[in-house]
């Protein structure tokens, strides 16, 4: 209806609930509140034809430069965080998420993306839930007790997610205690949810994929669909009804007949927005306007236990830990909520957060990451380091014993960062491996390659830095002569001699030949890599036949002595000026020790 063509992308089985959960909403806006100007069945459909599927970690490139990849949220079936990058800039917008496993779904859970914004919700932004076991007990003994009173218990939910995770409940604890009164709910929008649940069983957590081996655990044998006829038998029942609000429908409509008793029970398990008929129930009013000529008279008894699928302040604080994101946008919330928060996550995390309001439009400044390879010199070295500096905390305070004992997961590097140019690949080296003081040094603008010293970070499973200053230096200088990387390929003799034809009992030595030999003739057959001492001359003895040389200045050779692991290793060395064709050298001598 507003002119949008392009692709919509949404999980298996948000594609399959959405239809659903659309046709719903238009026919209670159009045919119980008679609005007009809405959408039709009919946009619904060209609306899905639209639909791109998108998987669970799957990276889908919208065009050149826009990926997205999704992430499990946790907080109904389908529900998904979606990470998107466009050039350098990345962002991480998480929807509803649920960082506390529950019956029948799991965790929210996402990578180590280190997003420019992480944008969040914050529901529950204040307040840190008791644990859920002591909750569903809780939930259990005051459904059992009103039960046995005979009182009817009514349990407003949203068709999608807490319907489920308290059917299950229920379900669950009915056949573990043998009881035999009625528990029902509301069909329609319900029951056509549960098929999907279980269609998409896989999109549960572990639990309920194992029980789907003997039962599918949403097939449901205490629990049976609702009938509005129900509503004024004698006698203890359960209502599953929805919506969870009591605002309109099924849950709104039992509540006016079930209040003014005070054997009845009211459970209201979610959030309640203000202006609701639950959430002035939640606040104790005891009179009630259902619209502009009803009222009720609550005595029901009425009970808020928290089974929201979404995450609380603990929950929240974990996800941003995970992401590491430079900025955070709080979106969802309360208010006062939100500003607590910002000022938690500001302190605990040191970096800017913001609640803008609705319509606010916001302007998020973002740097830009370097990736580079680090040097093995450089890692040996800042490694030692660190674990020298384990050692010293530990033994002279007993408190950070803990710290000595678990692994390095991150640690500080002091190096020197080359910028690439396109042909050559931007590197972190260490200062001992060649002389600062004889490497021009070009000053940043003037296009050309740069050195600069970095000081930062670097994570164990990426390298980087997180601060750069140039070192002042001369201008104009197009080239960095002098700079030579060295590498180790250390391999497994035993398995390269098998692959290579020889005896398996083959010496070190011998192998480390034939991996030269191997690694020559895939050299030749390649013009760029042709070998500088592979003419007809190169037969004489005064060739170095355990070496080989590429161009001007790359060389392979093997070492007098095995590595440290007591492995054969290979020896490679390059100029600077032969980045490129180093490159294309190390992937041929890859393919030759697998």
């Amino acid at each position: 209806q507003r002119g949008y063509h392009g692709p919509i992308y949404m999980t298996p089985p948000t594609k399959a609930i959405c239809p659903i959960l659309l046709e719903d909403y238009r026919k209670i806006t159009v045919e119980r509140k008679g609005e007009t100007g809405f959408f039709t069945s009919q946009h619904i459909k060209d609306c899905m034809k639209k639909v791109v599927p998108l998987h669970l970690h799957e990276t889908v490139w919208v065009d050149d430069e826009l990926e997205l990849r999704a992430y499990y949220a946790g907080h109904v079936l389908g529900a998904a965080m979606v990470y998107a990058r466009c050039g350098s800039e990345s962002v991480v917008y998480t929807g509803d998420y649920n960082m506390t496993p529950d019956r029948h779904l799991g965790a929210a859970w996402i990578d180590k993306v280190r997003p420019d914004v992480l944008i969040t919700e914050t529901t529950y932004g204040t307040t840190i839930r008791d644990s859920k076991r002591a909750r569903e007990r809780d939930f259990l003994e005051k459904v059992h007790s009103c039960v046995a009173r005979g009182g009817k218990v009514l349990i407003p939910c949203f068709a999608l997610g807490r319907a489920q995770e308290l059917c299950i409940l229920i379900e669950t604890y009915w056949e573990r205690m043998g009881l035999t009164v009625p528990v029902y709910f509301s069909a329609g929008l319900t029951e056509k949810a549960n098929r999907y649940y279980k269609l998409f069983i896989n999109w549960t957590n572990q639990k309920v994929k194992e029980s789907f081996v003997d039962r599918n655990p949403f097939d449901f044998k205490y629990i049976k669909p609702w009938n509005r006829d129900y509503v004024d038998l004698p006698g203890p029942m359960v209502l599953f009804a929805t919506p969870g609000m009591l605002h309109i429908g099924t849950s709104l409509e039992t509540f006016r007949k079930w209040a003014p008793d005070e054997r009845n029970m009211l459970i209201m398990p979610g959030y309640c927005v203000a202006g609701t008929v639950g959430a002035k129930v939640l606040s104790g009013m005891k009179v009630v306007d259902i619209d502009q000529y009803t009222q009720v008279h609550v005595n029901i008894d009425v009970q808020n236990l928290s089974f929201s699928a979404h995450a609380d302040a603990k929950g929240i604080m974990e996800l941003i830990r995970q992401a590491s994101p430079r900025n955070v946008v709080l979106v969802h919330g309360e208010k006062s909520r939100m500003t607590y928060l910002k000022s938690k996550i500001m302190s605990e995390f040191g970096c800017p957060c913001y609640d803008p309001a609705n319509g606010e439009l916001l302007e998020i400044q973002t740097g830009q990451d370097v990736r580079a390879l680090m040097s093995d010199q450089l890692f040996r070295t800042s490694w030692e380091m660190e674990q020298k500096r384990r050692q010293e905390s530990s033994s002279s305070n007993s408190s950070a014993q803990g710290e000595a004992a678990t692994p390095i997961t991150q640690m500080p590097v002091r190096g020197i960062l080359l910028l690439g140019d396109g042909k050559r690949m931007t590197r972190l080296l260490d200062p001992s491996e060649f002389d600062l003081d004889a490497v021009p040094v070009v000053v940043s603008g003037n296009g050309s390659s740069e050195v600069e010293e970095a000081s930062g970070t670097v994570a164990k499973e990426e390298s980087g830095s997180s601060s750069v200053a140039v070192v002042p230096g001369q201008e104009g200088v197009d080239s960095l002569e002098g700079i030579v990387f060295n590498t180790r390929k250390v391999f497994d003799g035993a398995s390269l001699a098998k692959r290579l034809g020889l005896p398996s009992e083959a010496a070190d030595s011998e192998v480390s030949k034939a991996v030269l030999v191997a690694i020559r003739e895939l050299l030749v057959l390649d013009p760029k890599t042709t070998p500088a001492n592979n003419s007809p001359s190169d037969d004489s003895e005064c060739v170095d036949r355990s070496a080989i040389v590429v161009g001007d200045s790359i060389r392979i050779s093997v070492p007098q002595a095995l590595d440290d692991y007591g492995l054969p290793t290979l020896n490679i060395s390059w100029a600077w000026e032969e980045e490129e064709l180093a490159t294309r050298t190390l992937s041929i001598i890859n393919r030759v020790l697998g």
